[in-house]
């Protein structure tokens, strides 16, 4: 009953990793943010077996089940070794051996709960700034990976209009080769047309009958109103 609301104690069912603990705890705040996990694993004297008769035997498996679970600590609550006064002065600390865990006897797991959650709440508000900073790091991510796909798309459509821009100038350029060649076979012809009309204006008769007698014969005739009279 006086659990804080939102932690959960259940059994570890998950052996698809080929081991498991015996039960885990976990809270969180109100954002989801976890306070504090850990990883129990129990031992009494009748667990053990003919290789497994000490405390530190189930150190190994137990950091591997607690990395494993992602938990943040791991607790022994053990019943073995039960005249050694190591285990028998309280909270033992192991983390010298293995990260963040501890051996305790069954009198101290309520305990050994409340320490590590309340150090753990005084560091929640860090927890909580760091959730914040990953959610904006992953936004900031998203960010730039949008902004690195629009400058690629730009650059992509950028490079296909400056092509055709490029490809339109050259049509044009030639286009307006094509119309000073017509241009000047325009000037050309009309300079011809100017001679040819020139030579038209210059023609007369006198011209025209020069070295021919006979063309002078028929313009005096017409000249004269009749065949002209022979001799």
């Amino acid at each position: 009953m006086n659990a804080p609301p939102r932690a959960y104690f259940e059994k570890d069912s998950d052996a698809s990793s080929g081991s498991k603990g015996d039960f885990i705890f976990r809270d969180v705040d109100d954002a989801q943010t976890e306070i504090v996990s850990i990883m129990f694993e129990m031992k009494n004297e009748n667990d053990q077996t003919a290789t497994k008769k000490k405390n530190e035997d189930f150190f190994k498996e137990l950091d591997k089940d607690r990395s494993e679970k992602a938990c943040e600590y791991a607790v022994l609550v053990s019943l073995l070794e039960p005249d050694n006064e190591l285990y028998n002065s309280g909270i033992v600390d192991v983390s010298h051996r293995y990260p963040k865990m501890y051996v305790v006897r069954p009198q101290f797991f309520i305990p050994m709960i409340t320490l590590l959650r309340n150090a753990a709440l005084n560091s929640l508000q860090y927890k909580s700034e760091l959730a914040l900073v990953k959610a904006q790091n992953v936004d900031i991510t998203r960010f730039e990976t949008q902004l690195e796909d629009f400058k690629t798309s730009f650059g992509r459509n950028w490079r296909l209009a400056s092509e055709g821009f490029e490809e339109a100038v050259k049509r044009i350029d030639d286009a307006i080769k094509d119309l000073e060649k017509t241009k000047d076979a325009l000037y050309k012809s009309a300079n011809n047309l100017r001679l040819a009309n020139d030579k038209a204006e210059d023609l007369t008769v006198k011209k025209l009958t020069r070295g021919n007698p006979t063309m002078a014969k028929k313009f005096a005739e017409l000249k004269n109103g009749g065949p002209a009279e022979s001799n």
